[in-house]
């Protein structure tokens, strides 16, 4: 599949001035959140992302992540569209590095996604996340090579391929009911704003930023 027909080429441009995470990766956050919930609209997605700190999407980005997750719920409900299911990576003309890397991304927006669902996981979905957590913890220098080649990427991005299929048959929520923003109303002021109105406290720094400040190396 190549870069035009598996959308690579659509998303990045959509997400061309948006560089919090990868295209890869968010595609991952996406597709993991939608193997337990119902689609949002682009409100409920723009409530989401902002929760979780991320920069506001540019307008083509949001439109596309919206649509893109209604396709994918869709697709992951039916048994055999199901199947059909691809990661979104560089198709084969990109080098070897760049494909792995961003698989690697893919995986860990996977885990994300599902993660903040809160579901219930049985023994063997368990088993698949941390095989996954495997993918998402590769490491790799710049252009160094990848250990097993062609073959072994391929072998991982299958499996990584399938974890939506086998994620997706349980009873989808609301994302309105995740516990992320759970009581928070989908037109509701974020925290990030209501502190910069004064409303809230603002969190302490981190402990390691303070020693950090407090002992400059």
């Amino acid at each position: 599949m190549n870069d035009n027909i598996s959308g690579w080429n659509t998303w990045c441009e959509a997400f061309a001035d948006w560089t919090d995470v990868s295209v890869s990766e968010i595609h991952g956050f996406m597709t993991g959140l939608m193997t337990a919930c119902d689609a949002p609209d682009e409100q409920g997605w723009a409530t989401i992302l902002e929760e979780l700190s991320f920069a506001p999407l540019p307008d083509a980005a949001l439109t596309l992540l919206t649509e893109e997750a209604e396709d994918t719920v869709f697709q992951l409900k039916d048994k055999d569209d199901a199947y059909a299911y691809t990661p979104l990576v560089p198709d084969d003309d990109h080098d070897l590095y760049e494909r792995v890397i961003a698989l690697k991304q893919w995986a860990n927006g996977f885990m994300t996604g599902f993660g903040i669902s809160d579901c219930r996981i049985s023994a063997e979905e368990n088993e698949m996340l941390m095989d996954l957590a495997k993918i998402g913890g590769i490491r790799l220098e710049d252009d160094e090579e990848y250990e097993g080649g062609e073959e072994s990427y391929i072998y991982i991005y299958e499996f990584a391929r399938m974890i939506p299929v086998s994620f997706a048959t349980r009873q989808r929520k609301s994302v309105k009911d995740l516990a992320l923003i759970a009581g928070l109303k989908m037109d509701a002021k974020t925290t990030k704003e209501l502190q910069a109105e004064g409303k809230l406290p603002k969190p302490m720094p981190p402990v390691i930023d303070v020693m950090n400040q407090n002992n400059p190396s």
